[in-house]
């Protein structure tokens, strides 16, 4: 299936497709409660759990309260290694930088890691028209690209498809005799990456944070394809949100013990690249050039807003998609934006506007799991009441903003409060509720005594 087509503008059409999908909701639900279970006992592991998530949210509003300051010694230490530095204000601009780079050396092929922020700004397009070939080498996402499929998790972009239909895929796309050994699966697609890292004239990346104190980018993964992908090549090119940065290389002790365990419950990802600057000699391992795009497209506008600005204290785990009910039921796709889930129904509106996505902060219950589980303790049910209350004024019809507005003042009036209770019990036996309300929620009829009442008898 095409996932390319579906949009936020369409959710509720998309969620109702995907509640259709019974194979879709069992691949998700095996696959979030495993992911689930075993960040449960990786964060167990750590008896000063909640300590870390404290200070990581310490000191990414460090960061983000001074980004100006943390961004330019990232800069000047980053050069001073070697790296050459581009600032792309929006994603046209990023995809321009980096075509154009491309275009320069006379790239071919460029094999690319699995990196959101590229997906945000849709760069595999823009390098095909500009006549390259782009090869994802992350399983996960090589399964996408194979399939002409969009992620639909953060760290996890294949997490919707079954076992069985990736060996239908790899069949049917690489001539692989059909078997579903996972095995076999897997030697299939790193022989036939493997080939491409070796012809590869470009490796793109994306950057999991950036380290101001020594200029240093730094990828976690658990496949080596990243590694690859950032030495065997000539140039490299790693594409690094603003919102990345961290203070000094001893932030990552926390950073470290966070991420893997709230992603993927390991208590550290298999490989750790850490990147400082171009090789000096032949036998270095690492590029001969060494570029980085640092990207805003919109994340000034967030950092501006004092109530948004958590937002981009987001270290990309996806801990929030595997333990919120809406996502577990629906998957990524139905968002038809490059971040799902809690985070994505707060970014998303953020980074493309409020009027194409104002059905994304109504995609979720409201249950403080995406916040119990964030690692940084972004408080995400907040930032979506903050969207709805940016919604409603331009929402609704006219009886329902005016009913809003009568409650609000029955609500602050004790006698009025009381008055509305009786005459509410009265007409409820006579007056029709909307379906509006009611095919979507359950609404209790008015209990015959108030709690006060109740209360004075006892």
């Amino acid at each position: 299936m095409n996932t390319n087509h579906l949009s936020s503008e369409t959710f509720r059409e998309n969620a109702k497709a995907a509640l259709a999908d019974a194979q879709l909701r069992g691949a998700l639900k095996n696959a979030t409660s495993l992911f689930g279970e075993r960040r449960k006992q990786a964060a167990a592991s750590l008896p000063n759990w909640e300590q870390l998530r404290s200070q990581a949210r310490a000191m990414k509003d460090e960061v983000l309260l001074h980004l100006d300051r943390y961004l330019e010694e990232f800069v000047r230490n980053a050069e001073r290694r070697g790296a050459k530095i581009h600032w792309a204000r929006d994603a046209a601009e990023a995809n321009s930088i980096i075509s154009g780079l491309a275009t320069e050396r006379r790239a071919r092929i460029i094999v690319k890691s699995k990196s959101m922020t590229t997906e945000e700004t849709h760069l595999n397009t823009a390098l095909e028209d500009a006549g390259m070939q782009v090869v994802e080498t992350d399983l996960g996402e090589y399964i996408i690209q194979l399939a002409e499929e969009t992620p639909s998790h953060i760290i996890a972009p294949a997490i919707h498809k079954t076992r069985g239909q990736v060996a239908e895929l790899f069949t049917a796309e690489l001539g692989m005799p059909p078997t579903d050994d996972v095995a076999q699966l897997t030697r299939t697609a790193r022989v036939t990456l493997r080939d491409r890292f070796a012809a590869a004239d470009v490796g793109i990346s994306g950057v999991n944070f950036g380290i101001a104190e020594t200029g240093t980018i730094v990828i976690v993964e658990n496949e080596g394809n990243i590694r690859l992908t950032t030495s065997l090549p000539r140039t490299h090119i790693a594409v690094m949100g603003i919102e990345k940065v961290v203070p000094r290389f001893a932030d990552l002790d926390v950073f470290l013990k966070l991420l893997p365990r709230s992603g993927t419950g390991q208590r550290l990802t298999t490989y750790q690249s850490f990147i400082t600057g171009i090789k000096r000699v032949a036998t270095d391992e690492g590029p001969e050039e060494l570029h980085i795009v640092l990207l805003d497209n919109g994340r000034s506008r967030m950092l501006a807003h004092p109530v948004t600005r958590q937002s981009l204290a987001c270290i990309r785990c996806g801990a929030c998609l595997n333990a919120c009910p809406v996502y577990q039921q629906i998957g990524g796709h139905a968002y038809g934006a490059v971040y799902q889930g809690p985070i994505g129904a707060v970014i998303t509106p953020q980074l493309m506007g409020i009027e194409k996505t104002s059905q994304l902060p109504y995609a979720s219950s409201l249950c403080g799991a995406c916040r119990e589980v964030c690692p940084v303790k972004i408080d995400i049910p907040q930032l979506l009441l903050h969207l709805r209350g940016e919604i409603a004024p331009s929402k609704g019809s006219v009886g329902e903003r005016l009913a809003f507005k009568l409650w609000a003042k029955v609500m602050v009036s004790p006698t009025l409060y009381k008055l509305s209770s009786i005459a509410g019990r009265a007409m409820q036996r006579i007056v029709p509720i909307s379906k509006a309300w009611t095919n979507g929620r359950d609404l209790r009829p008015i209990e015959s005594k108030s709690f006060h009442d109740l209360w004075t008898n006892e």
